[in-house]
């Protein structure tokens, strides 16, 4: 995948991420707190994706890349804990729990991969 694919991929799961959250019960205080939970590092994995773009270094690439991954797991479990308190109904989020699953092997191959360059070189 390209570092352009996957930076409208992110985009895209942000989009996905801001569009679920929405639909979310608003008179619902657990859906209302989890879901601006589930937001904030939903829409961050794209950020912090394009951040790790732009870095300065191999250390730095990997530092941020680190985030995303962080954040792609945090949205996971943010999703999870909507889904088990009944805020929302498992099939809503099961494509968007499978995308965030493979954002995720995505950015852990590439952690793996950077780190074994940089070890190489």
């Amino acid at each position: 995948m390209t570092k352009n694919e996957m930076l409208q991929r992110t985009k895209s799961f942000a989009l996905r991420v801001i569009k679920a959250v929405q639909a979310l019960p608003k008179r619902d205080d657990v859906a209302v707190v989890l879901g601006r939970q589930f937001l904030r590092s939903g829409t961050s994995v794209g950020a912090n994706y394009r951040a790790a773009c732009r870095a300065k270094s191999t250390a730095d690439f990997i530092n941020k890349l680190k985030i995303v991954e962080e954040e792609c797991d945090e949205s996971l479990y943010w999703m999870e804990l909507l889904v088990e308190s009944k805020a929302m109904p498992a099939v809503r989020f099961q494509d968007l729990m499978r995308e965030a699953d493979e954002l995720l092997s995505i950015i852990v191959a590439a952690l793996r991969t950077t780190r074994a360059r940089s070890v190489s070189s």
